[in-house]
C-alpha cells in the first residue's frame, strides 16, 4: 500500500442546499465516469473502480485472491519495485493506494492538480493498473500477513459470530465466500491466480471512474485516457451476482471462553435499488440504528441492563445485502436477552414508528446526511457508489426527500412484508455448542 498522504487534508464544505453538479458520461470503450468540479483548491481526487473484481468472485476453493490482486497493484510496477514506486509516490505529493471489497476492487489517487504534478502521477496509476510487478517477496509477506490477521479474528468472539452468521445467510452464495476463508485456503493461492484474476477482471468495459476537484471535463476526459490506456478493452468474466436464494432459519450456538456471549441476529435483506429501500433505512433507525434512543437499547440496555450496546444494521448491496442485529451480554443473560431483541423486533414488525420515532428518525438522517460527504475525499466515494450501482445522478438530493416523505404506515407496510421474525438466523457465541432451528 502507498505511504501516508503528504498534501494537509483540506476540509471543502458542501452545502447541505445545494446540489451537487454530478457531470457523468461514458467513454466509447464503456468506462463510466463521474466528475463534480471543485476549484477552491488545486486538489484532484480519482477512485477508478472495477465491477466483479471482489471477494465475490474469488474461486471456491482459493480465498482472497481479489484481495491480493487489488492489494498488489499498489506495491510496485514493472518499472518500479516497491520502495522506488513509494518513493516516487512521495516525490510527487501524492497519495495511491488500492483496496477491494465483495463486488469490486478499486485504486484511490490524490494528487495536485497542476499539470507538472498530476501527469506523473496519473501516469504511476497507469503503471499500476496496467503493469502492477506482482512481486513473489511482496505476495509471500502480505500472504503471511493474511493468515496472522485471520488467525488473530478467530479469538474475536464478535468475528466469530459474524463469520457464521454470513454462513448462515448466504451458504455457497458468492456473497458468503469471505466467511469461508481459512489459512489452508490462503496458502492455496499463487502469482499465477493474481495475474490471471488481474487479466480477466481489470478492463475499460467494467470500470467506472470517479473524480472530485480542480479539472473540468476535458482535463478529465485526459485524465481517463491516460489512466486506463493499455487495460484491456473488455473485462472477460462476469459482473452480476446471482440473486440470493430464500432460505430456513437456523441457530448456531458456539461454545466461547470468558464471561461474555456475543449474540447476532439477521438475515439477507437489502438491495441497492430496492423499492423499499427508504422505509427499511428509517424502521433500521428507529429499531436499532439510533444509538440510544433505538427500541433495542431502551429495551436490553436502560431496561433490563442486559447490556452496554445493541444495535441493528443494514448493508445494501447489489443483491440482498445482511440485516443484522448484534450485541454482548453476560452469559447468564444470554437467552432472557435474546428473546428481549427478537420480541422487540416482532413488536416493531407488528407495529411501525410512533410518529415521535418517526419524527426523531427523520430529523437524524436528513440533518446528517451532508455531512456525509462534505469532503472531497467523502464525496468521491459517494460519487464512485453512484457510478458503481447505476444510481441515479440526483442521489444526493433525493435521499434526504425520500426520508422526509415517509409515513409511518409505509414503514411499518414494508417491514411487514420484508422481514419475517421466523426467518431469522441466530448466532451465539459463548454458549453450549449445537445447531438447531430458530425458536420463535
Amino acid at each position: 500500500m502507498s505511504p501516508k498522504l503528504l498534501l494537509p487534508l483540506i476540509l471543502l464544505p458542501v452545502c447541505a442546499q445545494a446540489a451537487v453538479n454530478i457531470q457523468r458520461w461514458h467513454t466509447a470503450e464503456g468506462t463510466q465516469v463521474l466528475l463534480v468540479e471543485r476549484h477552491e483548491n488545486p486538489i484532484v481526487d480519482v477512485r477508478i473502480s472495477f465491477k466483479g473484481a471482489g471477494s465475490t468472485s474469488n474461486p471456491a476453493d482459493k480465498s482472497e485472491v481479489a484481495e491480493f490482486t487489488a492489494s498488489m497493484l499498489t506495491t510496485g510496477t514493472e518499472e518500479l519495485d516497491e520502495e522506488a514506486f513509494h518513493a516516487r509516490v512521495n516525490d510527487l505529493a501524492a497519495s495511491l493506494s488500492s483496496d477491494s471489497g465483495e463486488e469490486g476492487a478499486a485504486v484511490t489517487l490524490r494528487s495536485l492538480s497542476r499539470a507538472d504534478s498530476l501527469r506523473p502521477a496519473v501516469a504511476l496509476l497507469n503503471q499500476s493498473l496496467t503493469r502492477p510487478r506482482f512481486a513473489e517477496p511482496v505476495f509471500e509477506r502480505l500472504r503471511k500477513q493474511s493468515i496472522t490477521a485471520l488467525q488473530q479474528q478467530e479469538t474475536d468472539p464478535g468475528f466469530i459470530a459474524e463469520r457464521e452468521l454470513t454462513r448462515l445467510n448466504y451458504g455457497s452464495h458468492p456473497y458468503g465466500r469471505s466467511a469461508y476463508t481459512g489459512a489452508d485456503n490462503i496458502r492455496k493461492v499463487t502469482l499465477n491466480d493474481i495475474r490471471a484474476f488481474h487479466r480477466s477482471r481489470y478492463g475499460k468495459n467494467n470500470a467506472v471512474v470517479a473524480v472530485v476537484g480542480d479539472l473540468n471535463r476535458r482535463q478529465t476526459e485526459a485524465l481517463v485516457k491516460q489512466a486506463l490506456n493499455g487495460l484491456p478493452a473488455r473485462s472477460t468474466a462476469a459482473e452480476n451476482v446471482p440473486a440470493v436464494p430464500e432460505h430456513r432459519s437456523e441457530q448456531r450456538r458456539i461454545p466461547f471462553a470468558g464471561e461474555q456471549a456475543q449474540v447476532m441476529l439477521g438475515m439477507p435483506l437489502i438491495k441497492r435499488h430496492d423499492p423499499d429501500y427508504y422505509a427499511l433505512v428509517a424502521g433500521n433507525y428507529v429499531l436499532g440504528g439510533g444509538g440510544f434512543d433505538s427500541r433495542l437499547m431502551q429495551e436490553l440496555r436502560d431496561k433490563h441492563g442486559y447490556t452496554y450496546g445493541a444495535s441493528s444494521g443494514l448493508s445494501p448491496a447489489s443483491q440482498a445485502g445482511p440485516f443484522t442485529i448484534g450485541f454482548s451480554t453476560q452469559k447468564n443473560n444470554t437467552e432472557p436477552a435474546l428473546q428481549a431483541a427478537r420480541r422487540v423486533l416482532t413488536a416493531f414488525i407488528e407495529e411501525g414508528p410512533t410518529e415521535a420515532e418517526l419524527k426523531q428518525a427523520k430529523a437524524n438522517i436528513t440533518g446528517s446526511f451532508p455531512l456525509r460527504f462534505d469532503t472531497n475525499a467523502k464525496l468521491l466515494g459517494y460519487l464512485s457508489l453512484i457510478g458503481f450501482h447505476n444510481l441515479p445522478d440526483n442521489y444526493l438530493e433525493a435521499y434526504p426527500k425520500a426520508i422526509s416523505a415517509l409515513t409511518a404506515e409505509q414503514i411499518k407496510s414494508a417491514w411487514q412484508r420484508r422481514v419475517n421474525p421466523e426467518n431469522i438466523n441466530i448466532v451465539v457465541v459463548g454458549a453450549d455448542g449445537g445447531a438447531q432451528k430458530a425458536k420463535p
